[in-house]
């Protein structure tokens, strides 16, 4: 299971993105225009799923995450859906 990030330049269009069946298991909702993605799928088959989904206009940018991002000021249960699916990054 891959996890990915995706930001949508119109958080108008997110609720039309979550509620749409598609290379995924789960989302969560990180803040305004800002997906968390559990991916069945690849990165590139996940973009071109959400790219279908919402308007030409709608900048768009999905991006793998192989560790646990750092966070602050996201939206409820943020944390504990990324440290459930992912590790944390190597310390140097």
């Amino acid at each position: 299971m891959a996890v990915c990030m995706a930001w949508l330049g119109d958080p108008a269009v997110v609720a039309e993105v979550r509620s749409a069946p598609g290379p995924w298991r789960e989302m969560h909702e990180a803040g305004p225009g800002l997906l968390l993605i559990e991916a069945t799928d690849t990165l590139s088959r996940v973009f071109h799923e959400i790219k279908w989904m919402i308007p030409d206009d709608c900048p768009l940018l999905v991006a793998p995450l192989d560790h646990r991002p750092k966070a602050r000021g996201a939206a409820a249960g943020t944390v504990s859906w990324l440290r459930s699916r992912l590790p944390l990054p190597d310390r140097d």
